[in-house]
């Protein structure tokens, strides 16, 4: 439910059926979007193929990079746990994925070398500035997706607020906000500051009942964020 299935329709495929059979995908919850196979494959292998890819490099690296007393392994939390989740996804599911997607995977992965070289290069020379912008510019472009509307898009409708590490606090927030009619869509954990008070995401079906669950909870004592 509310997930993105991707549909895509050969050239000599009846646009009735095609019609017919995206009524009934949509009919099971999830948001339907119709594109080309190329640009399928060229969507998935970027923003999930390549990043999977990416991940399982980076996880390699400090496995065998880590020392003899395994201390990478250790002190690895946080960031890294996050930026390597999908890492612990089935290995035969992205192998099957990388034989099916090949040809487009590998066009990635050399444009991702290219940029990788890039950001070698910004590194290495050392100039604030172009470091500066290096992370701002992935910082605006990553803090505008849930913002983004464009096409059959939706906007997300989400803010996070700070939650103490303690027993009952998840139910606390959502009796507050069923006690003034407000439904959540979705609620989920950030861990991504250990041994620390952690991010509570919590994501609304409309603007209207976003705006009002962010005031019922300031006023309950919560400090809220959102992107911008």
């Amino acid at each position: 439910e509310n997930a993105y299935y991707i549909l895509t329709r050969s050239k000599d495929l009846p646009k009735e059926t095609f019609a017919e059979f995206q009524q009934f995908i949509a009919s099971l919850g999830p948001i339907t979007l119709e594109t080309t196979p190329p640009l399928h494959d060229y969507a998935t292998g970027a923003i999930s193929h390549l990043p999977h890819i990416i991940s399982a490099t980076l996880v390699n690296f400090v496995r065998d990079n880590d020392t003899p007393e395994g201390i990478l392994g250790t002190i690895a939390a946080g960031g890294f746990k996050d930026i390597t989740r999908i890492s612990s996804s089935s290995p035969v599911m992205w192998q099957n994925i990388c034989v099916e997607n090949r040809d487009e995977i590998l066009r990635l992965i050399d444009m991702y070398d290219t940029a990788l070289q890039s950001a070698r290069r910004i590194v290495e020379d050392g100039i604030t500035e172009e470091l500066l912008d290096f992370f701002s510019g992935a910082k605006e472009y990553r803090d505008s997706m849930p913002a983004m509307k464009t096409g059959l898009l939706p906007r997300n409708h989400d803010f996070y607020l700070d939650m103490a590490d303690e027993a009952g606090q998840i139910a606390r927030v959502a009796t507050l906000l069923a006690q003034q009619e407000v439904n959540i869509k979705n609620v989920g954990i950030i861990h991504n500051r250990e041994f620390r008070e952690g991010v509570l995401h919590i994501e609304l079906y409309d603007e209207t009942s976003r705006d009002k669950a962010m005031q019922i909870l300031a006023d309950a004592g919560y400090t809220i964020h959102r992107r911008k």
